[in-house]
């Protein structure tokens, strides 16, 4: 990452960035004191690439990709915020420099902006072409990796397995701290998204148990619809019977008040 300070006096300025070419994993802090060298990163953006011929003969060849950095105070360049100054910001859930401590919830956060100046203190640049020469700690040595894959189709991928070969068989075990008078442990993760026999059993049972479902939903909605017509027809025939009731006794009461 590159730490630069705006001042009159000149101050060292740390640089440091992380090598990511061949998976090295290593990083490491550099400080330099000549702000002519940091001119290059000046008015630059998040994502973009710069070379590092400026920056001295054993940089030479080499080319950074700009990804991050923080001002004195410690607040973090945000990208997309078009700026080389601080803003605040309504931050949410998702959202890069802000962690919510409850569900749903939003605060306002100082940012600063994506454009590198000389008011930033550390600048965070990955390697993303390596130059002619070997950087002592950072290019001639490689940390391994503590963790290996846990998914199944990444193991596969990394051992070039078959969908027929034992996945189980190739699961990349870590060594535990060994105790006094003891055998040496390893252990192993889980492997997640693994296809087995009993995996498939109940892919099936909840298959059966859905369709089950669906049966008896639609056999239901039947019946239903058969109560239903059933009671319509009825009331239907009923209001039929109540009206042919009262026509019937509305004529009777005619006739007899015309034969009197």
């Amino acid at each position: 990452m590159l730490r630069a300070t705006q001042m009159n006096a000149m101050v060292p300025i740390r640089f440091e960035f992380k090598y990511l070419i061949s998976a090295t994993g290593c990083q490491k802090l550099i400080d330099i004191d000549d702000d002519h060298k940091l001119r290059i990163f000046y008015e630059k953006r998040m994502g973009q690439e710069v070379e590092g011929d400026s920056i001295g003969d054993e940089w030479k060849g080499y080319v950074f990709r700009i990804a991050g950095g923080n001002d004195k105070q410690g607040f973090p360049m945000k990208q997309g915020v078009l700026t080389n100054g601080r803003v605040r910001l309504l931050l949410s859930a998702g959202h890069s420099c802000y962690r919510p401590r409850r569900s749903g919830e939003r605060k306002r956060k100082s940012v600063r902006g994506c454009i590198v100046d000389a008011n930033l203190s550390v600048l965070a640049l990955v390697v993303v072409q390596k130059g002619e020469k070997e950087i002592e700690g950072l290019t001639d040595k490689t940390l391994p990796r503590r963790l290996g894959p846990k998914r199944a189709n990444k193991i596969r991928k990394l051992f070039n397995l078959q969908k027929d070969d034992n996945v189980r068989q190739y699961v990349v075990r870590r060594p535990l701290p060994e105790k006094e008078g003891k055998k040496a442990r390893t252990k192993a993760p889980k492997i997640q998204r693994l296809i087995t026999p009993d995996l498939l059993q109940r892919k099936r049972r909840r298959a059966a148990l859905k369709r089950k479902r669906a049966e008896k939903q639609k056999e239901q909605a039947n019946e239903y619809a058969r109560l239903l017509a059933e009671r319509q027809k009825e009331a239907k025939q009923a209001k039929e019977e109540a009206r042919r009731r009262k026509s019937s006794a509305s004529s009777g009461g005619k006739v007899s008040t015309s034969s009197a």
